[in-house]
């Protein structure tokens, strides 16, 4: 595969505009950051996306489930003019994917592989990457780890199913990792909402 090229939307910044500088009251840990920021930053945001992980779980995902998430996300995108592509696939069948306005051919790279990462390894890109930050390291200085084939970025969710384990993927690709990975939490806590509701 080709390498994806850096997505504007995604580039590494120092401090985005609005966000506490690390360390401060209130900040959360960056990935995107060059900055030198605390490790219990870290570990809180590691300690956030597993209890997602652990949260969002379905009886059971079909077709079906996947098509009302996808155009949950669409929705989500659409109403607040985000340019992003939005997959969701069972290993390499592809059951839903579309780009809004605004998303490249960049994006279908990083979708691509955001969500072999998190197939690969069995949880949320995002983690992937924060896990190996603990004592300072990074996942991408590993020779094993392919940096053509996968992207230790946040965006790729996988999707469980209680008592089997992730069947399939969802992914976003256009914002910061961050933001690309709590959008697609934004939508999967929704649709747990009304599934709840209607059981």
């Amino acid at each position: 595969m080709q390498k994806p090229s850096q997505n504007p939307q995604q580039n590494p910044r120092q401090n985005p505009p609005g966000n506490p500088p690390p360390g401060a009251a209130g900040a959360a840990f960056d990935p995107d950051s060059f900055e030198e920021q605390p490790e219990a930053l870290l570990l809180a945001l590691i300690g956030r996306i597993e209890a997602e992980m652990a949260e969002l779980q379905f009886a059971q995902f079909t077709s079906s489930d996947a098509l009302a998430l996808g155009m949950l996300l669409v929705e989500l995108g659409s109403e607040r003019n985000l340019p992003i592509a939005i997959d969701i696939s069972r290993g390499d069948h592809v059951v839903f994917h579309v780009a809004l306005e605004g998303a490249t051919y960049d994006n279908d790279l990083w979708v691509g592989a955001k969500s072999r990462t998190a197939r690969r390894y069995g949880e949320p890109s995002l983690l992937v990457g924060l896990r190996a930050r603990r004592g300072g390291g990074r996942i991408e200085d590993n020779p094993m780890f392919d940096r053509a084939v996968y992207a230790p970025h946040g965006g790729s969710f996988p999707l469980y199913v209680r008592g089997v384990g992730p069947v399939a993927t969802v992914t976003v690709s256009g914002l910061p990792q961050v933001q690309d990975h709590d959008l697609v939490v934004e939508a999967l806590r929704s649709v747990h909402q009304d599934a709840g509701r209607r059981d």
